[in-house]
């Protein structure tokens, strides 16, 4: 990684400095991966570096969401129509991940979970595809669509018992791992989620953080060094933890996320690491089904090939709301809400990088950003399409950047690129968990505990 050698001196020396307690350790997160030496030379890792964008054996873009919920967990509506209702919109792939209950076919009733069992009190069924319908849909011609949406099978929302929030999606389970997994609260049930989906095999990421951090209510939380290194080291210490939903549902309590990634991605590169930003409409009604989605770039649209990007970064993520933002000035200014908008979303048609440049391609978007090291280095207006080139060379201090990124804002939302990872050849730092005292041990099983929950919620209120 870029200045490697000055990275690690400092964030060695910050660790024996300082304790902050269990999953966190050491100095400004920020800091520690940003310094005043220079690299001689670097390379622009582009996570897109395979798309084919045009000709005849172009990639196709690929609309789906990872994270939907049904009546067999707390949506209010059925599988069925769920499922029906995304194909309506126009959705590629999906993945249905409900709160403790793991995915299975979609002409097939998943796991019943005991909590859920009210559903039919409130009158909403617990209904599935038939076989006939379920082989429509997956090859396109139920409803003459013409094109098939793809199951993303074996998802499941963990902590399904939290009231904290601390929610992590697990991807690619069997269909009798992971139904009614409890989870403790707070710090203590990330960690259990995360290793419960690594010991099984699984790929994973945590859901809307700032849900967690409550940073609606404390902005700043984002920015601060316990929630940057306790996130950054639980990606660090999973490696099937891919990274963090910085875009969700309507964005009502995850309107800074994008802020934390700039913060983890600085966090984790010194070791190696990038962090992959999802989104999704974590849709428990119809009316949110197209509030935010990713759009994959792949050959063809196959459960393998989604596996595939979702851990390459291949693929965009796509808000139709998102909240007035000036905390780091990343934007946007004023609010976009155009999720019942027929407006289309912005996006990226190509991306080439050729030495210290990127030059990107867009449609249906207004104004394109990059930023770096969480601060925006370079605006262009893209109201009339074109390529627009980003030279690296031509910005100051750009030998200092851990990585770049693009997001394009239009009438229809917002478009984020996944990182490019500025890479000078050094080997990057070995991760060693942090040691948690005795006294720190005790704190994070209370906090861990539903009465400690139940206390915070209540203090809360």
């Amino acid at each position: 990684m870029k200045n490697f050698k000055k990275v690690l001196c400092l964030m060695l020396s910050i660790i024996l400095c300082l304790q902050c307690g269990a999953f966190c350790f050491g100095g400004n997160a920020v800091a520690d991966a940003v310094n005043d030496g220079a690299a001689d030379d670097y390379t622009i890792v582009n996570p897109y570096a395979d798309v084919v964008w045009e000709g005849d054996n172009a990639w196709g873009a690929y609309k789906g969401s990872l994270h939907s919920h049904t009546t067999y967990s707390d949506a209010d509506y059925s599988l069925e129509v769920m499922v029906k209702e995304h194909y309506a919109r126009d959705f590629d792939f999906l993945a249905i991940a409900d709160h403790g209950v793991t995915g299975v076919d979609w002409d097939k009733a998943p796991y019943r979970h005991p909590l859920y069992l009210y559903q039919p009190i409130l009158g909403n069924e617990f209904k599935h595809l038939t076989t006939e319908e379920y082989e429509a849909i997956k090859n396109g011609t139920f409803n003459d669509r013409g094109y098939g949406m793809t199951p993303v099978l074996g998802a499941n929302e963990f902590n399904n018992l939290s009231l904290s929030k601390n929610h992590v999606n697990g991807h690619f389970l069997k269909a009798d791992e992971g139904n009614a997994y409890p989870g403790m609260e707070n710090e203590q049930g990330f960690d259990g989620a995360l290793r419960y989906i690594d010991e099984h095999g699984g790929l994973s990421y945590i859901n809307h953080p700032g849900d967690w951090l409550n940073s609606n209510a404390n902005h700043n939380i984002v920015n601060d060094e316990y929630s940057i290194s306790f996130f950054g080291n639980l990606i660090l210490k999973y490696d099937s933890c891919l990274g963090i939903e910085i875009l969700n549902e309507r964005n009502g309590t995850t309107g800074y996320d994008r802020v934390l990634w700039d913060n983890l991605l600085m966090y984790t590169l010194p070791y190696g690491k990038s962090v992959i930003a999802f989104s999704n409409n974590d849709t428990h009604w119809p009316d949110t089904i197209n509030s935010s989605f990713s759009v994959f770039m792949m050959e063809e649209n196959t459960e393998a090939e989604i596996k595939e990007t979702m851990q390459s970064g291949a693929f965009f993520g796509i808000s139709r709301r998102l909240r007035a933002n000036d905390l780091n000035e990343i934007g946007p200014a004023t609010e976009i809400d155009c999720v019942d908008s027929e407006a289309p979303y912005p996006m990226f048609t190509n991306i080439a990088v050729d030495g210290h440049s990127v030059s990107v391609s867009t449609s249906d978007g207004d104004t394109l950003q990059w930023i770096a090291n969480g601060k925006v280095i370079k605006t262009f207006d893209v109201s009339n399409g074109g390529t627009f080139t980003l030279n690296l060379d031509e910005i100051e201090g750009s030998e200092d950047f851990a990585y770049i990124r693009a997001e394009i804002f239009g009438e229809g939302g917002i478009c984020c690129s996944q990182a490019f990872v500025l890479d000078d050849g050094s080997e990057p730092a070995d991760f060693e968990e942090p040691e948690v005292s005795f006294i720190d041990k005790l704190i994070i099983f209370f906090k861990g505990t539903k009465l400690w929950a139940i206390i915070t919620e209540l203090t809360r209120l």
